[in-house]
């Protein structure tokens, strides 16, 4: 197994100095950056010029077996339509990236990127701001048809008409049942005195809060302030009597597979690839729930190749296309109907993962996944120096 996997790249710690520039944007009323509908478009050069700029993250996208420069799944675009993809992993980090093409957004200029996949916790920052453009859903058949319901309808976004999900996942617990030597099945188990100093969790705050909250007994999507200061006051008296080893970002497969740590926060995709290698490994969606996340794919104000980026979108929400994603990328396929193509293939491994519920959950599962509301502009700033005050950032 490759340690180093796509979502593990995330860092997604929203630094203070960020967090309050972007409180400073919002202000009272329409934020001084803020851009009207009218005035998010240029003229589309994709009839006439048949290419498009996709910025996306290292290691999230199927490769050829052969040549690694080859993305099968873009190739197959190209054929069908005649329109190529410069290609660039150029998203290291939610925050950086921001920082990266935020001068030209706030300034009204193209950022010379046609679309990029962005977490969603940091996709309602670009809508709020008027930074990205509504899609034209008579153009995408497939979004519109196949789209995951429970993916549906974020807070920030409600009918998806500026965001579509590349993929989705699920943060829980994945833990060392071996060495451990008993089951985790919720949130509160990590706290026992057997996993004193054994137990990680994410650094970044919009990675860690919401399956805290959860534990703590909270409806995430409609969570308070004074929700997340009692769960602020149980990890900081668990932090000073050493409870938590550390506060991670993708070191914590590392940790697991070396046994330093016995159970960590975790995401569903990687872990799938480190039970490849360690059967000893398991992941659970506490009894309390689980938080399920997308990183949509969004189209910038200013965008040359509009139509074009739009097809691109829609490509990737045929049945077909999905399932070659999702066998390649192991996380939750927001396309519940490439399961079945996945089923019907003849290849064994393929076909087994259309049984796997973390890339098609069942309705069981499903009733425990929730999506966070986000941490509003207003409230980011207290609520992120608490946080980065616990865990040492």
């Amino acid at each position: 197994m490759s340690e180093l996997t796509r979502r593990s790249l995330l860092r997604g710690t929203f630094g203070i100095g960020t967090a309050a520039a972007l409180a400073g944007l919002a202000g009272c009323g329409v934020p001084p950056a803020y851009v009207r509908a009218a005035e998010r478009a240029a003229p589309d050069r994709s009839a006439a010029d048949r290419r498009l700029l996709f910025a996306n993250w290292p290691l999230y996208i199927d490769v050829d077996d052969h040549d690694k420069q080859r993305r099968p799944t873009l190739d197959a675009f190209r054929r069908r339509t005649g329109i190529s993809v410069t290609y660039t992993e150029e998203i290291n980090d939610n925050d950086e990236f921001f920082g990266k093409i935020s001068p030209a957004l706030m300034n009204h200029q193209p950022t010379g990127r046609d679309l990029v996949v962005i977490s969603d916790w940091m996709c309602a920052r670009y809508v709020r701001l008027g930074w990205v453009q509504e899609m034209d859903r008579t153009a995408q058949p497939h979004v519109a048809r196949n789209l995951d319901p429970q993916l549906a309808s974020p807070s920030f976004d409600p009918a998806r008409r500026h965001s579509v999900p590349w993929q989705s996942g699920i943060t829980g617990i994945a833990y060392n049942r071996r060495r451990l030597g008993r089951e985790i099945r919720s949130v509160s188990d990590l706290w026992h005195d057997d996993l004193r100093g054994r137990v990680s969790l994410f650094s970044g705050i919009d990675e860690a809060f919401a399956l805290l909250l959860q534990g703590e007994g909270v409806d995430i999507t409609r969570w308070r302030p004074d929700d997340f200061h009692r769960m602020a006051d149980r990890l900081r008296r668990l932090v000073a009597r050493g409870h938590i080893r550390r506060f991670t970002g993708n070191d914590y497969i590392k940790d697991l597979d070396s046994g330093d740590v016995l159970a960590a926060q975790a995401y569903s995709g990687d872990v799938i690839q480190l039970k490849a290698d360690n059967p000893d490994i398991a992941f659970v969606v506490p009894e309390e729930g689980g938080e399920l996340w997308a990183e949509s794919m969004m189209i910038p104000n200013l965008a040359a190749h509009k139509r074009n980026a739009e097809r691109l979108i829609d490509h990737y929400y045929r049945p077909d296309v999905a399932a070659d994603l999702a066998a390649w990328v192991n996380y939750v396929c927001p396309v519940p109907a490439a399961r079945e193509v996945l089923a019907a293939s003849k290849d064994k491994e393929r076909a087994a993962l259309a049984e796997d519920p973390l890339i098609f959950p069942d309705a069981a599962l499903r009733q425990r996944l929730a999506t966070a509301r986000d941490i509003t502009a207003a409230e980011r700033p207290a609520l992120t120096g608490e946080w980065n005050a616990i865990v040492g950032l």
